[in-house]
């Protein structure tokens, strides 16, 4: 009788293990499937995480996004929450359009510039956001070129004295090798169905006519970056063409007397201005910046088991430009 009562106890409960086995399974299906779709939610909407710079007044909700652009503009550079750093500009400009509490942006340039269409894409995305809301731009170390072309989308624009800015002109540059092809004894053949379908190829000399066409699409690219700087700075197009628009670089300082900015100051004296404009005297500082995911903490892990030897190249160097691309950069970044 008694192992009769130990056997039933034994099967009810392994019966009742089971059941809990069962149980747990089935919650943690859940629990994954809700992270899984918290995860889908976040990569089908992106957002920037906030990281507090300076904290407004007790129980104001007000806040001031300060946005970040640095380095090369590019639509080949990865971006943190979007495809690339241009989608990442985008997306940064729309939240802070779309949040009620944001009363006015900082845009902190530190860019020498880069491709002329996503200059042009992020400089359009500035003017949006800019007939939303106030947009100031802090110009830091350089601004210059294709990083100035996304600063004139700004309602205010300030820079250190220091900062490197202006060089307004347009670059397209290739490489001739032919005289190392003859000395090595190799030769091009190409096959092209228009005369101009090969008019960058370093392998022959460029003929008059492909010079002067090239020549004509870079100074008409130039006219549409003058033109903003003359509509945004109220300024003459042909006084800037004669003069300051050169393609020369400037202090921050000249680029105040020869009013491509509006004020010279740090980066603090861009956060109360924004604070001006948006009325937001008590408004809190934020930092946008990439969020956590759990894609990017994977991705971050795959990085990280992935043992490489890198070479880091000094920085005046880079960037390596593109042959036949058009580019907003000083001079000095060509090689």
């Amino acid at each position: 009788m008694a192992n009769r009562k130990l056997g039933c106890l034994t099967i009810f409960l392994f019966v009742a293990f089971c059941a809990s086995v069962l149980l747990n399974f089935v919650l943690a299906v859940a629990a994954f499937s809700r992270l899984a779709s918290n995860a889908r939610d976040q990569e089908s909407k992106p957002r920037f995480r906030e990281t507090l710079v300076d904290r407004g007044a007790h129980g104001n909700r007000d806040k001031i996004a300060v946005i970040a652009l640095r380095g090369l503009i590019s639509s080949s550079i990865s971006g943190n929450v979007g495809e690339s750093m241009v989608e990442d500009m985008r997306i940064a400009l729309e939240q802070a359009r779309d949040d009620d509490n944001v009363r006015a942006v900082v845009l902190e340039i530190d860019s020498p510039g880069g491709e002329v269409t996503a200059s042009d894409v992020i400089y359009n995305a500035v003017v949006t956001t800019r007939a939303k809301k106030p947009v100031v731009v802090y110009m830091d170390s350089v601004a210059a070129s294709g990083g100035y072309y996304v600063a004139c989308g700004g309602k205010f624009l300030m820079a250190n004295e220091t900062t490197i800015t202006g060089s307004i002109g347009v670059i397209i540059q290739t490489l001739n090798y032919e005289q190392l092809f003859n000395k090595i004894g190799l030769a091009s053949v190409v096959f092209k169905s228009g005369k101009f379908k090969d008019m960058l190829n370093g392998a022959r000399p460029i003929t008059p006519e492909e010079r002067e066409y090239v020549q004509g699409f870079v100074m008409g690219t130039y006219d549409k970056f003058l033109g903003i700087v003359a509509k945004e700075r109220n300024l003459p197009a042909d006084g800037l063409r004669n003069t300051i628009a050169d393609g020369r670089i400037l202090s921050g300082r000249d680029a105040r007397d020869n009013k491509l900015i509006d004020d010279l100051g740090q980066i603090e004296d861009a956060f109360e201005k924004a604070k001006e404009f948006g009325q937001a005297r008590g408004a809190s500082v934020v930092r946008y910046g990439p969020p956590f995911t759990i894609s990017r903490f994977f991705r971050a892990l795959g990085k990280a088991a992935d043992s490489k030897i890198e070479l880091t190249l000094p920085k005046q160097l880079l960037p390596q430009l593109e042959s036949g691309r058009a580019y907003f950069l000083p001079s000095y970044y060509a090689p």
